[in-house]
């Protein structure tokens, strides 16, 4: 009777552990898989974020690059709003791209020069939650944009044909 007992019982244990190790190894795996999700969200969350603000500084970067010509490149301001202008010129005709922020929105207005502007009439580029233009210095450009988070990104950028 005595050897039956430790037979039964051994065997009790036999199942009972695989048992227990195949739910720590899946609650384990559960708790894995719920920190990656977490991580992954706010990874996505902030490179949205960053994206905003880092895609409209450097499309501005580029748009001076592209339209860099020996006093090509100022800043004005239009209806109260600093705006970056860009003149070029298409055969005999000069025109101006003008990029500034209206209403929560990047925009770009190309037009011929002489003629009157509205800026409620440029093109929609990307959303911006908070965008700044400045010339710090005679020569230097500053522009500061804000993502969702209220984190600055801040661009510096000159004319190169002028240095």
């Amino acid at each position: 009777m005595n050897i039956s007992s430790r037979t039964q019982h051994r065997h009790v244990i036999d199942f009972i552990f695989p048992i227990a190790v195949f739910f720590v190894f899946a609650a384990s795996s559960l708790a894995v898989l719920i920190l990656a999700a977490n991580i992954y969200s706010s990874q996505t969350a902030e490179a949205d974020n960053n994206y905003a603000a880092r895609t409209s500084l450097s499309y501005i970067n580029e748009k001076i690059r592209q339209n860099d010509a020996d006093g090509g490149i100022s800043l004005q301001t239009i209806e109260g709003r600093p705006c970056l202008t860009l003149e070029s010129f298409l055969g005999d005709a000069s025109y101006i791209t003008y990029i500034y922020e209206y209403d929560g929105m990047l925009k770009e207005l190309f037009i011929r020069s002489g003629i009157d502007i509205s800026l409620s009439a440029g093109k929609d580029i990307m959303e911006v939650w908070d965008f700044s233009i400045s010339e710090p210095e005679d020569g230097l450009l500053c522009f500061t944009s804000t993502d969702a988070k209220g984190n600055e990104i801040t661009l510096i950028t000159s004319e190169r044909s002028t240095l």
